[in-house]
């Protein structure tokens, strides 16, 4: 069963390519797609990183560019639009993917008929190369309607309970629910969130993720960023997460 994976990728993340590449590459599960979309206006920096590993010569890699800046939500919802596999994996540009990830994923996700994504654990790629674990505060298995929302709105200051970046999901799921969200930072929690308030998820017991720690991550810019919206964009997604509650459940078509 084939995995399309998205990949968001700006001209600053370029050199992270390659290793990308290299952990799909690796995968135990060999039917799988990537397609890659640019953020900015010059492609040249990721065209050649993407070169380096003979990824553009893949027939299993796709790569466009926006023609401008549209920031990571619009430009992964583009690369979603490119694919059409009935499965989607997102893996951001710096970070890599465990060697079985999309085996214990896609095993975990067909074997849940109800759940509309599957997760499993991050470790934190530090710069040396060692690989650090974190406790997570839900267990593997069932991710029952709501659970996630329900962890992570007790105090949404704290990062959500699984990783956010690292998710295989229907495609369909995240197509009815718009995408990745508009919001500054939290694009791929949003999403977790609105699917966590409409369907079910489930956790493998296995690290599924490499989540890259450096200098020009995203995340610690925004720490030290003067963005004053993040408490409008955490009510937002209070807000939506109760509205969809109200609804029916995500029914798998």
């Amino acid at each position: 069963m084939r995995v399309d994976v998205v990949t968001a990728v700006h001209a600053d993340y370029a050199s992270f390519l390659p290793d990308a590449y290299r952990s799909l590459r690796d995968q135990t599960h060999p039917d799988w797609r990537w397609f890659v979309q640019f953020d900015g206006w010059d492609d040249a920096g990721v065209t050649a990183a993407l070169a380096v590993t003979g990824a553009l010569s893949d027939d299993r890699v796709s790569f466009a560019g926006n023609g401008e800046s549209a920031g990571p939500a619009v430009t992964r919802n583009i690369a979603l639009a490119r694919t059409g596999a009935p499965y989607v994996q997102n893996l951001d540009a710096d970070d890599e993917l465990e060697p079985a990830a999309l085996t214990t994923l896609l095993a975990a996700l067909r074997a849940a008929p109800s759940a509309g994504f599957a997760a499993g654990h991050a470790r934190d790629l530090l710069p040396g190369g060692s690989l650090r674990d974190h406790p997570l505060p839900v267990s593997p298995g069932p991710l029952p309607r709501g659970k996630l929302a329900e962890e992570w709105l007790r105090d949404p200051t704290r990062p959500p309970p699984i990783h956010p970046a690292g998710v295989l999901w229907h495609r369909e799921l995240v197509v009815e629910l718009g995408g990745w969200t508009a919001l500054h930072g939290m694009e791929d929690t949003g999403l977790l969130m609105a699917a966590s308030a409409v369907a079910d998820g489930v956790l493998a017991d296995a690290a599924t993720l490499r989540y890259r720690k450096h200098p020009r991550q995203l995340s610690r810019r925004r720490e030290t960023s003067k963005f004053a919206g993040g408490g409008a964009h955490r009510t937002l997604v209070r807000q939506r997460v109760e509205l969809l509650s109200r609804g029916p459940a995500w029914n798998h078509r």
